[in-house]
């Protein structure tokens, strides 16, 4: 009501006087004049208006495609065209009906338009508890209204689906062959991946078979098609599995792959998987490292126990009044909490000092950093007294001096939180940060895991003496294998020990050792003549295979770190050499790298439609063969999923809107047009 009081005085105001245009005009002009008058006064108390939204989201139906190899080996032809065939019918089917209708593969992509006669069976595991899991993911809050699994039940790959509770029908489709194959198959080669030079080793060879009951199988050890020894072991029809050992001596160091293959016998179903290889690291001695410690402490046995799982390291620990220091040349040095307050561990902090040992350093309550930043770590700290930050670990992601796989960026998640000292952390020119803190949920930049200090000793910093409960909880979690943890530090000294303090190119690998499925990359570093980092320089790699044949890539280093892709490579040991020109003068770089071969969906033929069957089942349907679908198409009719309806509401502020502001432009226009035609103005 005030608004339409001051749009009417305002106009009785100005339009109350004797004017030269008539009454009925004057009306007019006073009308046109309270109307805008009133309305801005209504805009300026910032009126909205709501506004309901409503949406129909149609049921989906998710075709989840085992699109692994075992499906496209060991389903008939006309059984495999039969399902792919029925696939696409029960996709337009439903299209008609109103569902929508989306393709998912164990790729994990989603194929809206792709055809499912037109996938291709080449994925090298079946993880079907992934792919299930990931398509619940996906569709949350969304009107799923099923998932039509086709597979032959055969998992080589994460958990079984069984064990897992899916909030949707699944209405299992079963292709393979269950009939049992006769066949002879490598099942397992047990062997240590480290050996050293000069020492026999033994190489286990574990042989299932089906469908023999006499005779015997030639079982032949090779290196680089060389036959090294023949074995027969006999195949009795009291057993289905033999084992027989090889004994070979270790050579020339580097890396060595041996082939055990078991000759092909008469009437096998396949002989794709009669052959592994071993691939193992023959090194000239053990990596000597120091374990010291301010005080017993329970991250000293954690950090035993994750040393202790690789051959290639020699650990001695020293506590300080308690073990003596053995004086030996040791390659890296482990330092918890020391420099401690307190002078405690002087005498292992100056040999270390003097004879420069790579170093970890893992700071904790005790540890003194006014001494620790003299160090050169590449890290400053400066604590606010004794408060501390609970915190998880989270991956740096422009680190690639080392990479961390999957499933250990999902543990690292699980890993319950670790106290960390509460200040100002700067990481110093040349320092890399390898892990970040992760507070609750938010990710800090905030360092946790830095790797820095000079050419000459490389050092590194980790900035808890809690990463003993990450341990613990991994091995309580994964059945006592705390692996993401055990590399964790192993590839952290790995890195600390690596020779790159001699050479101005270092081109590495990023990873130990990939399989056939990877992506293949590689990472450089280059230096100036003082060993500053520098970048952009142009570099070359040839990679040789075992067969003597050469690729060659050329690539430049970036200060973000962004590795080589090489794709997916065959198999085998590879050797590579680097070349780079550094300031003028030539440098090079050589090495070997490790693909090796997954025979995941070799090793068994046999479709498991037991599985398919529980997962149908539990969910509330039943198992479907490729000459059933059109009973499925009627039984997901019959289902009877409707369509979810969804509101939202939303609140906009009226002055927002554009085509009031022309309105009440085209009505002050009218008034100004209207007195200057009449003569008012």
């Amino acid at each position: 009501m005030l608004c339409l009081a001051v749009g009417a005085g305002y106009a009785a105001l100005l339009y109350s006087a004797k004017a030269p245009w008539s009454k009925p005009v004057n009306y007019a002009l006073a009308a046109l004049r309270f109307v805008v008058v009133s309305f801005l006064c209504f805009l300026l108390l910032s009126p909205f208006i709501k506004t309901t939204t409503t949406t129909k989201e149609q049921p989906t139906i998710v075709l989840a495609v085992d699109n692994s190899q075992s499906v496209g080996l060991f389903t008939p032809q006309p059984v495999l065209s039969q399902a792919t065939t029925g696939l696409t019918q029960l996709a337009a089917a439903l299209r008609e009906k109103g569902f929508q209708v989306e393709t998912r593969t164990l790729g994990g992509a989603t194929a809206r338009p792709a055809r499912p006669d037109s996938l291709q069976f080449k994925n090298t595991s079946s993880d079907l508890d992934g792919l299930l899991t990931g398509i619940g993911e996906s569709y949350d809050g969304r009107n799923l209204a099923g998932v039509v699994l086709v597979s032959d039940g055969i998992v080589n790959q994460g958990r079984s689906p069984v064990y897992s509770e899916f909030q949707f029908p699944i209405y299992s489709v079963a292709v393979g062959d269950t009939l049992p194959k006769k066949d002879v198959r490598l099942a397992q080669l047990t062997y240590n991946r480290v050996a050293f030079s000069g020492n026999r080793f033994p190489l286990e060879a574990e042989i299932d078979y089906s469908g023999f009951s006499s005779g015997e199988a030639a079982v032949q050890l090779r290196e680089n098609g060389r036959v090294l020894e023949t074995r027969r072991v006999p195949l009795t029809g009291s057993r289905r599995s033999q084992k027989t050992t090889f004994l070979l001596t270790a050579n020339a160091p580097g890396k060595h792959r041996y082939e055990v293959v078991v000759q092909p016998l008469p009437g096998e179903f396949t002989t794709l998987n009669n052959s592994k290889s071993a691939y193992v690291e023959v090194v000239k001695g053990r990596l000597k490292v120091l374990l010291a410690g301010a005080a017993p402490h329970p991250d000293l046995k954690a950090l035993r126990a994750a040393i202790q799982q690789n051959d290639n390291f020699a650990l001695t620990t020293y506590l300080p009044g308690i073990t003596p220091l053995a004086a030996q040349d040791y390659d890296v040095a482990i330092l918890h909490q020391l420099p401690a307050r307190g002078g405690v561990g002087a005498e292992v902090l100056a040999a270390v000092k003097s004879r420069r040992i790579p170093t970890l350093y893992i700071v904790g309550a005790q540890s003194d950093f006014n001494a620790y930043n003299t160090f050169g770590t590449g890290l400053s700290i400066t604590p606010r007294g004794s408060q501390t930050d609970e915190v998880t670990p989270v991956l740096n992601p422009s680190f690639s001096r080392f990479t961390f796989e999957e499933d250990a960026l999902r543990r690292f998640a699980a890993y319950p939180p670790a106290a960390v000292p509460f200040g100002d952390l700067r990481v110093n020119s040349g320092a890399e940060v390898a892990l970040y803190q992760q507070v609750g949920r938010l990710k800090t930049q905030k360092p946790l895991l830095v790797l820095g200090g000079s050419p000459a000793q490389r050092q590194a910093t980790l900035l808890t003496d809690g990463s003993w409960q990450w341990r613990l909880q991994e091995a309580a979690d994964h059945a006592d294998r705390p692996e993401a943890y055990d590399r964790l530090i192993i590839r952290t000294l790995q890195l600390l020990t690596a020779n790159a303090n001699k050479k101005r190119l270092d081109v590495y690998p990023t990873q130990d050792a990939f399989s056939t499925a990877d992506d293949v990359t590689f990472a450089a570093e280059t230096y100036n003549a003082i060993f500053e980092r520098i970048y952009g320089q142009q570099i070359k790699l040839a990679l040789t295979d075992e067969q003597n044949r050469t690729r060659t890539f050329s690539f430049t280093n970036s200060e973000d770190g962004s590795p080589l892709h090489l794709g997916s490579l065959p198999g085998g040991l590879y050797r590579y050499a680097a070349s780079a020109t550094l300031g003028g003068q030539p440098q090079q770089d050589r090495g070997e790298l490790l693909v090796q071969e997954q025979q995941l969906e070799t090793l068994e033929a046999r479709a498991d439609h037991n599985l398919l069957y529980q997962l149908a089942r539990r969910s509330g349907s039943r198992l479907y063969f490729p000459g059933q679908f059109a009973q499925l198409t009627q039984d997901i009719q019959k289902a009877n999923a409707k369509p979810v309806l969804y509101s939202q509401e939303d609140l906009k502020d009226l002055i927002n809107l554009k085509w009031l502001f022309f309105l009440l432009l085209a009505l002050v226009t009218a008034e100004w047009a209207t007195r200057k035609y009449s003569g008012g103005i």
